[in-house]
C-alpha cells in the first residue's frame, strides 16, 4: 500500500536526525524509479537536469511547469522528494510564500529556497532580505502543516562570491530563520565542510557532490555531514551516454551503443507501473 504524505515526511524527517545518507536526484519518473529499486530512502529534484529535459537552461524553468514535474515525482514513487526549489520564484517575502505552500500542496516531503538573484550584478539578496524570504518560507510551510522540511541555501560559491565567512554567516541566519538544514553548494574542502558543519550545529547539512570528489560516504560522514546529493550530475552522466552515442550515428558509426541498458531490463523494471 503506497505510503501516505504524511508518512513520507515523517520518513524524510527521520533520515535527518543521524547518520548520513546519500540524496540522489531524478529528472523524471523513470529515473526516480530506478534509484527507488537501488533502495534509496528518499530522492530530490534536480532544477537543472528538469531543466535539460524540457530544452530550457537551468533556472529558466516556469513555476508552473516545476510544481507540475514536482506533482509528477511525488505520484511516480513511494520515497519521500526533496523539491530544489530555485529561489522560490519570488523576489519578496511574499511572493516566497505564495510559491512556497504551492510546492507544498504536491506533496513533497522537503524544499529548498536559495538566496540568489539571478542578477550578475548583484548575484546574492542581501542578508536581511534573504532572511526575510527564509521566514516567509517557513511561515508558509507551517501555516500548511508544519511537516515539510525547509533547506535554507547559501549559493556563495555557485553565485561567484566564494566567501566562506558569508556563506556562515547567512547559513547561521537561515537556521535562526526557521531552516530545518542547510545548504552551501559549491564548497569542495574538508576544512570549508566541517566549517560549516560546526557553524549550524546541531542542524544537519547537506552537502554537494558532482564530479572527481576523492571523498567517501563514510569520510563525509565523520565531517559531520546529515546527507549528500549530486545536482545535475546523474542528469549530466546521461546525457554524455546520449550525446555521444548521438555524434557516432551523426557520423554513419553504430558504435555508441556500448553501454546501453537492455530493453528487457527496463520493461522489467517498469512492468506493472501505473
Amino acid at each position: 500500500m503506497p505510503r501516505s504524505v504524511a508518512d513520507k515526511r515523517a520518513a524524510f524527517r527521520a533520515l535527518h536526525a543521524s547518520g548520513c545518507f546519500v540524496l540522489p536526484n531524478p529528472w523524471d519518473a523513470g529515473s526516480a524509479g530506478y534509484l527507488a529499486s537501488l533502495g534509496f530512502k528518499a530522492v530530490a529534484t534536480t532544477s537543472s537536469g528538469f531543466a535539460w529535459s524540457q530544452a530550457r537552461a537551468d533556472n529558466q524553468v516556469s513555476r508552473d511547469a516545476v510544481l507540475a514535474h514536482l506533482r509528477e515525482l511525488v505520484a511516480a514513487t513511494d520515497l519521500p522528494v526533496n523539491a530544489d526549489f530555485e529561489n522560490g520564484f519570488g523576489a519578496t517575502p511574499d511572493e516566497v510564500a505564495e510559491s512556497v505552500k504551492l510546492a507544498v500542496a504536491t506533496g513533497v516531503a522537503g524544499l529548498s529556497i536559495e538566496d540568489s538573484t539571478g542578477d550578475a550584478a548583484a548575484p546574492l539578496f542581501p542578508i536581511d532580505v534573504a532572511v526575510a524570504r527564509i521566514r516567509a518560507a517557513r511561515r508558509a510551510i507551517d501555516e500548511s502543516g508544519g511537516d515539510t522540511l525547509l533547506v535554507g541555501r547559501a549559493e556563495n560559491f555557485f553565485a561567484g562570491v566564494p566567501d566562506l565567512d558569508d556563506a556562515i554567516a547567512r547559513l547561521q541566519a537561515y537556521a535562526q530563520a526557521g531552516a530545518d538544514c542547510l545548504y552551501a553548494p559549491g564548497i569542495k574542502t574538508r576544512e570549508h565542510i566541517e566549517a560549516v558543519v560546526a557553524a549550524v550545529a546541531p542542524k544537519p547539512v547537506n552537502l554537494l557532490i558532482g564530479a572527481n570528489s576523492s571523498f567517501t560516504l563514510e569520510e563525509l560522514a565523520k565531517f559531520g555531514v546529515r546527507r549528500v546529493s549530486v545536482g545535475g550530475a546523474l542528469a549530466r552522466v546521461a546525457w554524455g551516454g546520449f550525446m555521444s552515442a548521438a555524434q557516432a550515428l551523426a557520423e554513419g558509426r553504430f558504435d555508441g551503443f556500448g553501454q546501453a541498458a537492455s530493453g528487457a531490463d527496463l520493461n522489467a523494471l517498469f512492468h506493472g507501473q501505473s
